[in-house]
């Protein structure tokens, strides 16, 4: 396997939590389209990245972008989207993450 992207964020752990999520389910980090760079949270993004974030357009949600924590698997948009657990591993993964995907995906 490939070394493990760098995720950015505040006091992220090893398993990706960082100071603003750090459940047990707080596993992924997401790559931002506007830096390509992953980061713990949005809000980490918007703390540390000194620009604004741009939103995955729906056309690119095959792209991978998301990084499971507990394993270190990329997987894709749409993958992480239609899941409840990490593919790959099983750890579950936040459901109330969904709330969010407005601010890291294109819904319309």
């Amino acid at each position: 396997m490939d070394a493990r992207p760098e995720v950015k964020g505040i006091k992220v752990d090893a398993d990706t939590r960082c100071d603003h999520y750090h459940t047990d389910v707080d596993i992924v980090a997401i790559k931002f389209y506007c830096c390509q760079s992953y980061y713990a949270c949005y809000s980490c993004h918007e703390e540390l990245a000194g620009h604004a974030a741009l939103r995955w357009p729906k056309e690119k949600w095959n792209e991978k972008a998301i990084l499971c924590g507990k394993c270190s698997r990329e997987l894709t948009i749409l993958t992480y989207m239609e899941s409840e657990r990490c593919p790959h591993c099983q750890h579950p993964f936040n459901a109330r993450c969904s709330y969010h995907f407005p601010l890291y995906f294109e819904m319309e």
